[in-house]
């Protein structure tokens, strides 16, 4: 009878214990990643595409209280298909709370006031034009939320947020719709025809994995991973301990060389839980990566050496490089259409079904039918172009715009989902490239400062929906008669962590000031999107026609690439090396990309692919011993009260 029973709930991963836990993981992380990176300043568990913060979460649950519940009575214990529900919820949560909303819209809704100053001319240049609707209103309770309320008017001043914050909803609720509705209509042409390998899918499939009847899943009984986890978390934690007792040694795996006549800095950086991902990806992917990074930064010693340069000010984001961001930029292009291109097929069945519900085409497998998706993204961008209209930038404009936002989160999904590239940022923002093709005659300094409230949801392109919707799509592969309960568990957990993270983070910058909870988002980060629009305004440029022509040079090179590609199999480059070989972060992660390929070659030589798997687990055991140490960490200094107790960035 209990077998009976078991078989049946993994026929359905979508029970109410799944989204119950799933909620649970997704409040926990709303709130645990703001009290870890506002109080704590502890390590990033929700910054990036590797979602550590899920990922942490997820082997507590599966490895110790799911174990012990299925020790107590296995059909109490949940399923491994209920497992694959409750994850999906806690990685798409994790592109909410920092780098992907919360941590962005909060203080630069409010950073043109606080930071407005005569030197600055600000309150003349910004604030005429900044919609009432858009912002919260309230200079004194504006103060207190970078410097902390005082005893006697102490709270969050819920007036001021609440009527701004719902109106933001709505644009970022059909952004979310949107991306969703895309990755359904992409997931038969990625997955099943393209067959893209999804590196960070692989850690939590693995760990779900069943063997008979066992609480304790067949991943965690294996020694190479929990060699391969011991190795992060030993050394990792030996920084933890150093921290409370300077005695103990420290290791720190990163080193830096001046080249170029001290211009740029060669990294060596060692991240072990990016050694895992890559180890999973292909060997010209890999190769690629590192490659165009190193052919980038020679190009830009030698432009450095002999004074070369490109002047022209994109903004803060992507590749400090103006020639590499146009370069970037046509390549990504190159990248979505001319993948649109290669899945036409696939694409006209989508839309025959769309438009004429043609039987013929069967999308019953997917989480929601293709007319949804379709008319879903038509309608979800409509209501984003009114209301990204009404903000003040002109139509237009907003249509370019909302086709470079979309092409890049398209492009970087691609990107995470094919490379492993868990730190993928683009080579430049969309607000960027707008501001650089047309000038800034046709924004006026309306449109402009409207543009400038974009970068809370397209400026630092670290993590977002869209990328955490693809890879949920491929752990919930298989799983279900019918994944369309799957939409429901992804806004569920979206609108959970909206409302848990913003509720921290208000109560916690009006406690002890935002500028105490943290330098960059309250700082630098806040600071950025009206530096550089104000030094536009003040300071109008026309139409740079020669960033045109390095975008189309950009986008012929990678046409190429991609031809070469397809038709020769000796061919050693992958595209997606040049798309974003050039961008900052590649310039950190290089060598870690270099060592995993590096590895891989050698154990593919030498032991073929029978070696290949057995050394697999030893590299999920890196991805998921450092994101265990750094979330134990968290847990430890929050008992203890350690503060800036940083155990991982990259």
């Amino acid at each position: 009878m209990e077998n009976t029973i078991i078989n049946k709930s993994i026929d359905n991963p979508f029970t109410w214990r799944a989204f119950l836990a799933g909620s649970l993981g997704s409040l926990a992380i709303g709130v645990g990643t703001q009290y870890g990176l506002m109080v704590i300043h502890g390590s990033y568990m929700a910054i990036d595409f590797s979602t550590a913060g899920a990922i942490f979460l997820f082997f507590v649950l599966v490895a110790l209280i799911n174990a012990f519940i299925g020790k107590l009575s296995l059909r109490a214990s949940l399923t491994s298909s209920e497992l694959k529900t409750v994850y999906t919820m806690m990685t798409v949560a994790c592109a909410i709370p920092t780098m992907g909303l919360t941590a962005q819209i909060l203080p630069i809704l409010t950073a043109p006031f606080y930071y407005a100053l005569p030197e600055n001319s600000w309150a003349e240049v910004l604030h005429p034009h900044i919609k009432p609707w858009l912002v919260p209103q309230g200079k004194r309770q504006i103060k207190y939320f970078y410097e902390g309320s005082p005893a006697w008017d102490s709270g969050v001043p819920w007036g001021i947020w609440i009527k701004p914050l719902l109106i933001w909803s709505i644009l970022l609720l059909s952004l979310y719709f949107v991306m969703i509705c895309i990755t359904v209509i992409l997931r038969k042409q990625w997955m099943d025809r393209e067959r893209l390998v999804y590196p960070l899918a692989q850690l939590p499939l693995e760990m779900v994995k069943d063997e008979g009847n066992s609480p304790v899943k067949p991943f965690f009984k294996n020694g190479v991973m929990w060699i391969g986890f011991g190795i992060p978390f030993i050394l990792s934690s030996m920084k933890g301990l150093h921290h409370y007792f300077p005695s103990v040694p420290s290791m720190e795996l990163v080193q830096s060389v001046p080249i170029f006549r001290r211009s740029l800095g060669l990294h060596f950086r060692l991240s072990f839980p990016m050694l895992g991902f890559f180890y999973l990806v292909h060997l010209d992917t890999a190769f690629s990566l590192w490659f165009f990074n190193l052919l980038s930064l020679m190009v830009r010693g030698i432009m450095n050496t002999f004074g070369v340069s490109m002047r022209e000010s994109l903004g803060i984001y992507g590749t400090p490089s103006p020639v590499f961001a146009h370069q970037g930029m046509g390549a990504m292009i190159t990248l979505v259409l001319a993948g649109l291109w290669i899945g036409r097929s696939h694409l006209k069945d989508v839309l025959k079904k769309a438009f004429t519900r043609n039987a013929d085409v069967d999308d019953s497998g997917e989480m929601l039918s293709y007319r949804t998706a379709v008319f879903g993204t038509i309608i979800g961008l409509i209501i984003m172009t009114i209301w990204l209209n009404m903000s003040g930038m002109p139509l237009s404009v907003t249509l370019l715009f909302l086709f470079g936002a979309m092409l890049l989160f398209i492009g970087l999904t691609r990107v995470v989902a094919e490379s492993g590239m868990a730190e993928a940022v683009a080579s430049t923002i969309s607000s960027s490239f707008v501001v650089s093709g047309l000038g800034t005659g046709p924004l006026g300094p309306q449109g402009l400062t409207a543009m400038s409230l974009t970068y809370v949801w397209s400026g630092d392109l670290r993590t977002f929906v869209m990328a955490s919707s693809a890879n949920s799509l491929k752990v919930m592969e298989g799983e279900g008669k019918s994944r369309k309960p799957l939409f429901g568990a992804m806004i569920l957990a979206i609108i959970i962590t909206m409302i848990s993270s913003a509720w921290v983070l208000l109560r916690l910058a009006y406690d002890q000031g935002g500028l105490n909870c943290n330098s960059w988002f309250f700082g630098g980060g806040a600071r950025a999107p009206f530096d550089f629009f104000v030094s536009k305004i003040m300071n109008p440029t026309e139409p740079n026609w020669l960033g045109w022509y390095i975008t189309a040079g950009g986008a012929a090179v990678m046409w190429l690439l991609m031809f070469m590609r397809a038709r020769f199999l000796w061919w050693p480059f992958h595209p997606i090396g040049f798309a974003i070989g050039p961008v900052w972060i590649m310039d950190h992660i290089w060598f870690t990309i270099f060592m995993a390929w590096l590895i891989k070659t050698i154990v593919v030589r030498y032991g073929g692919l029978k070696l290949f798997q057995k050394m697999r687990p030893l590299f999920l055991g890196l991805i998921l011993g450092q994101f265990t140490c750094n979330g134990t960490w968290l847990v430890i200094d929050a008992i203890a009260g350690g503060r800036g107790n940083m155990i991982f960035w990259i």
